[in-house]
């Protein structure tokens, strides 16, 4: 298990951050493909592994939240990385534009519905960032609206990992030219035509300002019980890998242990 990866990846609490300091091309020494889909398979196993112990248990959850601009890879990381997981214990919430029952609360009403269950596994595909991110581009609600969320996403986040939920937050970062090269890919290919929204094409507009939003947020909402890391997502074997290395290294932190019969069961036979 390379733990390098974990101080590589994460943003310090109250770190300025500069993504265009932050290579998305990456592989922290990782020489070829094959050598990193070796590694992600034995992650994925013990992804698997940890999972069991954790539903198990069933004293703590587990919430992982995925952000990218358009065509950064959070299906795909959630296709690949999260294949070893049991549905069971395990659930994906995508948020999109939010209802008009969801407008009609607060912005953290929908999320906190959604947060894991103890024992469980909770990815979000995009999450309550959202409500920092293309809120605040778009300017769909007033300065003075967005700018108090970042205080109040970290009192939300601070509530959960108080009552026994791990936050782990990924962004994953992918050049504006490779971007590029995947919407387009979307174009050429018929069988991922459906994929192709025009709209992506207006928020690519928008990328510096996107750029800024997500700098603001990471670095105002990177803490110690809920830690941002930027994955270099350029090539997406490398973005599966890191992803999975961080999640290994923080469930088995995490210390999970398998509950003791609750009778003794050495005398017992099944008949």
């Amino acid at each position: 298990m390379n733990r390098n990866l974990w101080k590589r990846f994460v943003v310090p609490p109250k770190t300025k951050l500069r993504l265009n300091r932050r290579p998305t091309d990456d592989t922290a020494g990782y020489k070829s493909k094959p050598d990193g889909l070796k590694t992600l398979r034995k992650n994925i196993a013990r992804l698997h592994e940890l999972q069991y112990v954790l539903y198990a248990e069933n004293k703590r959850g587990l919430l992982v939240v995925l952000q990218a601009m358009d065509a950064g890879g959070k299906d795909g990381a959630i296709r690949h990385v999260m294949s070893g997981l049991n549905p069971q214990g395990c659930r994906v919430t995508s948020f999109k534009a939010p209802s008009e029952e969801e407008l009609d609360h607060d912005f953290l009403w929908r999320i906190h519905k959604a947060a894991p269950r103890k024992g469980e596994v909770a990815i979000f595909n995009r999450s309550h960032y959202e409500d920092v991110l293309v809120v605040r581009v778009r300017s769909l609600v007033p300065k003075s609206v967005w700018s108090r969320r970042y205080a109040q996403i970290n009192a939300f986040e601070r509530i959960l990992t108080a009552n026994d939920i791990v936050i782990v937050k990924f962004f994953l970062h992918i050049s504006k030219e490779e971007q590029r090269q995947r919407l387009q890919a979307r174009l050429d290919n018929p069988r991922k035509n459906w994929k192709f929204q025009v709209g992506d094409l207006d928020e690519r507009k928008l990328w510096d300002d996107y750029m800024a939003a997500y700098e603001a947020a990471i670095s105002r909402c990177s803490t110690r019980r809920a830690p941002w890391f930027v994955i270099p997502a350029d090539k997406k074997w490398f973005r599966n890998l890191a992803i999975s290395e961080i999640l290994v290294h923080i469930l088995e932190g995490m210390r999970l242990e398998l509950p003791k019969a609750t009778s003794d069961l050495s005398d017992i036979r099944v008949t």
